[in-house]
């Protein structure tokens, strides 16, 4: 299962590290998803990831406690209500706002649902 694994945890990592730079790509989500794939198959690699000083609190807050920090809670939000603010201001079909409105709402419920961290 290592094969499936690895490949999905590198894709989700490097996603995450494109985060870093792009304001508009969320980092926290796919070095979570990168961890847990690492975990499912090395955990060498999940070592090394939990080892970073970058991403190695955040994902043992998450591991640990459930946790999302604030300021990824904050951007996460603010992404996501900026996303359906851009499709209303290309005119997207109300039905696909409606779609896209109910997708938001669970989205932006969950990540505030969960605890915070630093």
């Amino acid at each position: 299962m290592p094969l499936f694994w690895i490949p999905l945890g590198s894709f989700a990592l490097l996603l995450g590290l494109l985060g870093v730079i792009l304001p508009v790509l969320p980092t926290t989500p796919f070095v979570i998803l990168a961890a847990f794939c690492f975990g499912k198959s090395s955990l060498r690699l999940h070592k090394w990831l939990v080892e970073l000083p970058l991403f190695g609190s955040m994902i043992e807050d998450w591991e640990t406690y459930g946790a999302i920090p604030v300021r990824a809670k904050w951007l996460a939000c603010c992404m996501m209500l900026a996303f359906l603010a851009f499709s209303v201001y290309v005119d997207v079909p109300f039905s696909i706002l409606a779609a896209q409105a109910i997708g938001i709402a669970i989205g932006v419920g969950y990540v505030l649902a969960r605890p915070s961290s630093k």
